[in-house]
């Protein structure tokens, strides 16, 4: 039926076969019966193969799935277990969402992608979830997206360097893909163990691949990509490019001002007697902003 194909697009299961549409009054919430089709029964949730079924589990479940407008939904269905030979008893495999999850893939892909686009409370209350279940989706999302995409593939230009994410100088060091623009790396930590675990996990064929690696001037990272790609062409990045700039530009006009304050007429005392720059030295003083716009120009 028509109806039904619309309800199943809708929640996202449009790989089941749709029983019942609901309204549950006590809960105020969209409830949407489905069944698993023949051909995916009684698979093992975490290898999909098909095996022996165990027992009827606890019943029938619910999974949130995308609100409809500003009601909440639900897919409800049963939910047995099955006996694989390699990962033991556990919940047979369900279409329409992750192993594990209490929400369709529907739910979970629309959550990560938020998370990654818009503030901590832009995702908690569009979504009407708390934060650490944010960061249990994005854990279930990685994990699918890393056993089936090799993230590490095809790396000839990376960049690297280091983030704070917390207070007291607490880091991680990332590595990004130059060619695509992309994340491909991140790991907690800031010193030359942390970036041996990236080099490692690449191997030594694919290191051997890397022809540019960008970054500070980290004596650390400069190490490291000395041991693991001795070949690659070192580069700065251009934002440190601009910094040290910069900063040595503003070293020569701090001693070009100090140097004029000091001499006759550098300086005079203001309304309140405070020693003010005067002349020459006032606009060396002032000069300073300038100078960083024609640095970043």
């Amino acid at each position: 039926m028509p109806g039904v194909r619309v309800w199943g697009r809708l929640l996202g299961v449009h790989a089941a076969v749709v029983e019942t549409v609901g309204f549950d009054e006590a809960e105020q919430v969209v409830v949407v019966g489905v069944r698993v089709r023949r051909r995916d029964r009684d698979r093992c949730g975490v290898c999909s193969r098909r095996c022996p079924r165990y027992d009827a589990g606890r019943g029938r479940r619910r999974w949130r799935a995308l609100d409809l407008g500003t009601v909440r939904a639900f897919v409800e269905a049963d939910a047995p277990r099955v006996r694989c030979h390699e990962h033991g008893v556990v919940v047979a495999a369900v279409p329409w969402a992750r192993h594990g999850a209490g929400h369709t893939r529907a739910f979970d892909d629309t959550v990560t992608w938020l998370a990654t686009t818009t503030s901590r409370t832009t995702v908690r209350q569009l979504m009407r979830i708390a934060w650490p279940t944010v960061g249990s989706i994005i854990s279930r999302v990685r994990a699918d997206i890393d056993a089936q995409v090799d993230r590490l593939a095809g790396l000839r230009r990376i960049g690297i360097d280091e983030i704070s994410y917390k207070k007291n100088h607490r880091y991680l060091t990332v590595v990004v893909d130059h060619d695509t623009g992309r994340l491909v790396w991140a790991a907690a930590g800031n010193d030359k163990p942390t970036l041996a675990t990236f080099f490692d996990a690449l191997g030594p064929d694919r290191c051997a691949q890397i022809t540019h690696v960008s970054a500070d001037a980290a004596a650390w990272i400069a190490r490291t990509v000395q041991q693991y790609c001795p070949d690659a062409i070192r580069c700065a990045d251009p934002f440190h490019v601009v910094k040290w700039a910069t900063d040595a530009l503003d070293a020569v006009r701090r001693q070009a001002w100090n140097t004029a304050r000091r001499q006759p007429g550098g300086s005079s005392r203001d309304r309140r007697g405070r020693r003010a720059s005067a002349g020459a030295a006032q606009g060396m003083k002032r000069a300073r902003w300038g100078a960083c716009q024609v640095v970043c120009v």
